[in-house]
């Protein structure tokens, strides 16, 4: 069962406006990265459903962070599908992202009170998963779409709350450029994991570029 409900999840992640996204094999790697996140101030993480046996990953990575990462809400991404929807909360999945949109995950979700947020690349994908009751859509990719999607989108729809994953690089000048136009938050993945960091074992180095993103962020978010 979810540890955060719907409305509680969405808030966590506007406040902050960064989701981490995520995937190792090595569950103990993978609790390192949460718990540097989670120091750098981030409170919701996606942990993304991309080898075998990742579900299994996530049942145990779940279970440290409730005790360790008390108030983090983490999520799980690449989801597709309501079975592999339904196998993630039943683990504990706080909230379910995809990249793409599928009504009958919704349905799965909107039963248990789950926020999802699934991929979306136009104006009327936004607009029929906002009616299957997704109050966050994920724009995606976003370094194809790119930032005038987002201000044409809004445009028509300011009630909107979307946010970008795909491209999204912890630089001021990018971070300031998504929000600025309008995102509800962003989703940043590799560029916020170097691979060499990730060998390395600097988890240092992920705590304090999630301080320096959240900073941007505000920065931003003060003058947009």
């Amino acid at each position: 069962m979810a540890k955060f409900d719907k409305i509680t999840v969405l808030t966590q992640i506007g406040s902050t406006g960064m989701v981490p996204v995520f995937y190792h094999q090595d569950v103990e790697i993978a609790k390192k990265v949460v718990k540097a996140c989670y120091e750098g101030g981030v409170r919701a993480f996606e942990f993304t459903n991309r080898g075998d046996f990742a579900h299994e990953v996530f049942a145990e990575l779940i279970k440290y962070a409730n005790k360790e990462c008390p108030e983090m809400a983490l999520g799980v991404g690449s989801i597709v599908d309501a079975p592999t929807a339904a196998l993630y909360i039943q683990s504990g999945a706080n909230f379910i992202v995809g990249p793409l949109f599928n009504p009958e995950i919704a349905k799965v979700c909107n039963r248990r009170l789950i926020a999802y947020t699934p991929g979306c690349g136009s104006v009327s994908e936004v607009g029929f998963a906002q009616e299957a009751g997704c109050d966050l859509c994920k724009i995606f990719p976003g370094d194809v779409l790119e930032v005038n999607l987002i201000k044409g989108m809004l445009a028509p729809m300011p009630w909107s709350k979307l946010m970008v994953t795909g491209g999204v690089e912890p630089t001021q000048e990018n971070l300031k450029g998504w929000i600025k136009a309008g995102v509800y938050c962003v989703g940043m993945g590799s560029k916020l994991f170097p691979k060499d960091t990730i060998a390395a074992g600097d988890w240092a180095y992920i705590t304090d570029k999630c301080r320096e993103v959240l900073a941007y962020i505000r920065e931003a978010r003060q003058i947009a």
